[in-house]
């Protein structure tokens, strides 16, 4: 066994096999595997193994894409074949219209990728499957490349061919200890000898946190039971002369997959199981749960309802196995939280039929720092402290129930909430706030006109319209007043601090102190990593002269980590995170500067406390930190709290804003208003894919201004001319909003792809943003949004229809 090698992947199954083969195709090839046992001797071997296009994004949709490409590229090699169903084909049913309006919207996010669904009605179901009724059935989603492979001979063809390219697999060699040393190098013990390496992968699948906690770390995956039974042999099969599509059924919880003559039928009922909390025995190898399908009665009478066949049908084989799943059901690949050359790629549950994608962005992030897509919706650090294993059992239990039901926008289902809140949750809660959740946190989403409101999910504008265009209205004409809690704070001290941050940002930092900024980081590639507010407060009797580094809610663990990633061992900073600690209570609209004035004391005017400044005050006795900044385009505070004194400031607000008509407002309100200022999100707009001119971020960055990071990489993709330019668009119709990953087409073909949408309430106008190709970007350019199958007229509008010259702002 090797003593020195670069990488160091644990766990042998589909997630392990796949990233150390792509690994040697990165061009590393002095990397090594170990397995506790054999490989695919964990959920591996038990997999239904079905390997299908679809995602609910565009980055899942690519990585599935990749691995149906190599599937059949190693189906096919004449030295080692293995057996792949490829392109049997697969339906996705649904018995309601808004489900099927969901799966036009997915049909029209997957073009964008270059992959094609097809949204078919009841009888063309029945058509391509002919053992279902079309009882109650409205019609599905076909995606004619779904199929499903062989566990154990992919994972063996992916070793095989890491082997080739100079890899190593060490097979019952269990891990049993993980030394990280000063250097971020790393040993990984094992009971045949140690393993010194530059950067270990934890890919153990349900033995996650075992190894999780060999390296101090606690991973948000939990495991849940899974069933599936293998039928006898059904005529109807035999017969048929095809293969039958695979099925999934969101309207009884089960699929079905053809295996040999008979069928392969799973299960995902609601009294389902978690497994392995209380600890896994370490002789759980190549095993299976015991039998229950007693649990799964109610599910199996769906069944037998909508494929009739089953009932006339003998069971061969039952299964019973372990499955991962995480707090939202998306994988965790990538970096480790906190820890420095540690990656994972665990929380796998559709392992087999995406895991080759994933083993291919993991390893482009390793080799190359940065994967080919945006890897955040898979990213381990888009959850942060709440993240236990407690709490991701609840969600995996919600996600188990409903395996094949997609989330609609604004829905947010209830398990494990409410993970996060602040002093200020049940005082909101009381005055009618209906929450959405931001990372953890429970955010006002809008306030209720009465308790027993539920507005209908649906991708078209639903009952808040009316009550999100009055939160503006209100906002625009008085003051209004919410809570944005969760928000990612850093302090950031020491004599260094803004030469640092010079270096990590790619624009001019705001170094006078009282003074605000917004900056932009840059990955080594050059393209966008974070959006940043920079705050210089002086000295004080709260602490040293320090920046306050503000950032999404979501960047909380992913911009500290790429902060203390790049402090050298000679600069004088230091970081902090106050994130937790401090809550912003937003006060907007033109009566703002009143209130403020009429509970705090000093001098609020425009002459002395200006856009874009900072300053320490009292809310009445609160101590607080105000910044001047809006992302609403009216004028507009961030009142920073403590926590500990939030309530207090929130009375005083309240008091303040009687003679004002203060009402509250919610986030949806904030999303209408953004839009209309040409304001970004991050990870919605904000995309690593893209460069800063790319995404219109010209004005904040300065070539000339000395070194940062990405510079060089971003002055040479100048010299190519970008790939795409994020423009503002009005899109022509007042039914629904445009959504994130749809496509917008030109001539019968796709120019480009909304990030995000939404009604401009002081506008009037149904706003977009999207990424298109240069030659459709200028203003004017016309073109036609897919939005859930019916194409509507679209056009390229000037950026911030709404005051653009911010004179509001500036008031």
């Amino acid at each position: 066994m090797k003593a020195r090698t670069k990488v160091v992947v644990i766990g042998g199954g589909i997630a392990g096999c796949s990233a150390l083969y792509h690994l040697t195709r990165e061009g590393w090839t002095d990397v090594v595997l170990v397995e506790r046992n054999e490989l695919t001797s964990g959920t591996t071997w038990h997999s239904a193994a079905q390997v299908t296009n679809f995602g609910m994004n565009q980055t899942m949709v690519g990585l599935k894409t990749h691995s149906i490409n190599l599937y059949k590229e190693l189906a096919e090699d004449p030295d080692y074949p293995i057996n792949y169903h490829h392109g049997d084909g697969g339906i996705r049913l649904a018995n309601t219209p808004e489900q099927m309006q969901g799966y036009h919207h997915f049909a029209s996010m997957a073009r964008g990728m270059d992959v094609h669904f097809e949204v078919i009605d009841a009888e063309e179901c029945a058509r391509r499957h002919p053992l279902i009724s079309t009882d109650s059935l409205l019609g599905g989603l076909w995606d004619p490349l779904d199929g499903d492979i062989d566990p154990a001979q992919l994972c063996q063809a992916l070793a095989r061919r890491a082997r080739k390219a100079g890899a190593e697999v060490y097979r019952n060699t269990p891990v049993t200890g993980l030394t990280q040393h000063k250097d971020d190098t790393w040993t990984v013990h094992t009971e045949h000898g140690d393993i010194d390496c530059d950067i270990v992968v934890n890919a153990c699948g349900y033995r996650v946190n075992e190894v999780g906690a060999m390296m101090g770390v606690h991973h948000p995956v939990a495991s849940m039971e899974h069933q599936y039974f293998l039928t006898e042999e059904i005529a109807a099969i035999r017969e048929a002369g095809h293969r039958m599509p695979l099925l999934r059924c969101p309207i009884s919880d089960y699929y079905c997959r053809q295996e040999k003559n008979g069928l392969l039928v799973g299960f995902y009922e609601q009294d389902c199981k978690t497994w392995g909390m209380d600890g896994i025995d370490p002789n759980f190898v190549n095993a299976l749960c015991p039998d229950d399908l007693d649990r799964v009665t109610d599910v199996l009478e769906g069944a037998f309802a909508r494929m009739p066949a089953l009932m006339e049908v003998g069971i061969h084989t039952v299964v019973n196995g372990p499955i991962t799943y995480t707090i939202d059901g998306a994988p965790l690949v990538g970096p480790i939280p906190g820890k420095r050359n540690a990656f994972c790629i665990i929380g796998l549950r559709a392992g087999l039929g995406e895991g080759g994608g994933h083993g291919w962005l993991l390893a482009q992030q390793i080799v190359h720092g940065e994967a080919c897509y945006d890897t955040w919706c898979i990213d381990p650090r888009r959850f942060t402290g709440h993240a236990n294993v407690e709490l991701t059992a609840l969600k995996a239990a919600e996600d188990y129930q409903n395996e094949f039901r997609f989330h609609f926008p604004h829905e947010h289902r209830p398990a494990g909430r409410p993970a996060k809140t602040t002093p200020l949750t049940p005082i909101l809660a009381a005055e009618g706030a209906e929450f959405t959740v931001v990372n953890g946190w429970e955010r006002v989403d809008y306030i209720k006109p009465a308790p027993d409101f539920h507005p209908t999910l649906s991708f078209n504008f639903d009952e808040t319209f009316d009550i999100v265009a009055a939160e503006v209205k209100n906002l625009q004409k008085n003051v209004g007043l919410a809570e944005v809690n969760g928000f990612n704070r850093l302090e950031i001290t020491g004599a260094d601090r803004h030469e640092f941050l010079d270096r990590m940002m790619c624009g001019a930092v705001t170094r006078r102190d009282g003074r605000v900024g917004l900056g932009y980081l840059l990955n080594h590639h050059g393209m966008a990593k974070a959006e940043a507010t920079i705050a210089n407060l002086p000295a004080s009797d709260r602490g040293p002269a320090r920046v306050w580094y503000g950032s999404a809610a979501a960047s909380e663990y992913h911009d500290m980590d790429w902060l203390q990633m790049h402090l050298r061992d000679d600069e004088d900073v230091q970081i902090c995170s106050l994130t937790n600690d401090q809550t912003i209570l937003v006060l907007a609209g033109p009566k703002s500067r009143d209130v403020l004035s009429a509970c705090a004391r000093g001098d609020w005017s425009r002459e002395a406390f200006p856009w874009l400044s900072v300053r320490e005050c009292f809310i009445g006795f609160a101590p607080a930190t105000v910044l001047n900044i809006s992302f609403s385009g009216e004028l507009a505070y961030e009142i920073h709290v403590p926590n500990a004194s939030l309530y207090a400031a929130y009375l005083a607000l309240r008091k303040a804003g009687e003679n004002h008509g203060m009402k509250l407002f919610g986030a949806r309100a904030v999303e209408s208003m953004r839009m209309e200022k040409g304001f970004l999100h991050w990870k919605a707009d904000l995309l690593t894919e893209f460069d800063p001119f790319e995404t219109g971020l010209d004005r904040f960055v300065k070539l000339n201004k000395g070194d940062f990071i990405g510079r060089d990489s971003l002055a040479k993709r100048c010299e190519i001319g970008p790939n795409k330019k994020l423009v503002s668009l009005k899109i022509d119709t007042t039914k629904a909003p445009a959504h994130g990953g749809a496509s917008l087409m030109l001539g019968g073909k796709v120019v480009g792809t909304i990030t995000s949408g939404d009604w401009g309430h002081r506008t009037g106008l149904n706003l977009a943003y999207g990424f298109v190709n240069p030659d459709a970007s200028k203003p004017g350019s016309k073109m036609q949004l897919d939005l859930c199958g019916e194409l509507i007229d679209a056009e390229v509008i000037a950026p911030s229809p709404y005051d653009p010259d911010l004179t509001r702002v500036r008031s």
